[in-house]
């Protein structure tokens, strides 16, 4: 399909259609709304008018996607299952033909940053608040540095970001208008609540419940992410889920 024949409904609609079913979200933006708040050594090579989409994933993404991935194919090697499991749904998407800088989440630039500052992208496309440090008046914290977190308007604390995709040929028409992302912990001892759970107490995952949620981890999905990585290749085979004789592979 040629790029002039492309457009945002056109890559939205075939990538809700590929990973919608599989417990993905997916949101558009402008490079130039990220580029826009962040310095230019943060910048994405791209024009501002350039098409990017945010994929984040729910709750029932475990079950949609994870659990059959591992039961069908397994994980190869020694990188994060969950990770493979991500890039084999976002490949497997359709892009419509076209050429695509896919960038995860858990990726980094030879300089050791990441390739994209997730939950900036996040607010600017409207899918999630990131509440940062900066959005608390009269601090309580003296000098101590509070790291943000995305909230998001439905499942709070109970999704993750996972990749941006930028289709480097698809434009986006110069009259759409930049979302804004709900403000669902609007007062300042909320927002302090928010952060001090996150920075502070952030094993107890009480922070996602900021707001009530329309979705949260099942106890399965709980256990997996509560066990330390090392430890999630035996969790995987205590569920059948890798062969017993893994380990060299593990």
């Amino acid at each position: 399909m040629a790029a002039s024949n492309v457009n945002m409904e056109t890559v939205k609609k075939l990538l809700e259609e590929s990973l919608g079913k599989l417990g993905f979200e997916v949101y558009t933006l402008k490079v130039g709304w990220y580029n826009s708040v962040l310095p230019a050594k943060l910048h994405l090579p791209y024009a501002d008018d350039s098409l990017a989409v945010l994929i984040l994933s729910t709750p029932s993404m475990f079950e949609e996607a994870f659990l059959p991935f591992m039961k069908e194919r397994g994980c190869q090697g020694l990188s994060d299952p969950i990770d493979q499991c991500v890039k084999h749904c976002v490949t497997s998407a359709s892009f419509a033909g076209q050429k695509v800088d896919v960038r995860y989440d858990y990726e980094l630039l030879p300089s050791r940053k990441p390739k994209f500052l997730a939950q900036t992208a996040a607010h600017v496309s409207g899918a999630a608040f990131y509440y940062q440090q900066s959005d608390v008046s009269d601090q309580p914290w003296a000098n101590k540095k509070m790291f943000g977190v995305c909230v998001h308007p439905k499942l709070g604390g109970w999704f993750a970001i996972r990749a941006l995709l930028v289709f480097q040929d698809v434009h986006m028409d110069p009259e759409e208008v930049q979302p804004d992302p709900p403000d669902c912990v609007p007062t300042r001892e909320a927002r302090i609540h928010l952060l001090e759970d996150f920075n502070l107490r952030w094993q107890d995952w009480s922070y996602r419940n900021i707001i009530t949620p329309s979705q949260t981890y099942s106890q399965k999905q709980r256990d997996y992410f509560s066990t330390p990585p090392a430890q999630r290749h035996a969790l995987l085979r205590s569920w059948g889920l890798l062969p017993e004789s893994d380990d060299s592979r593990a």
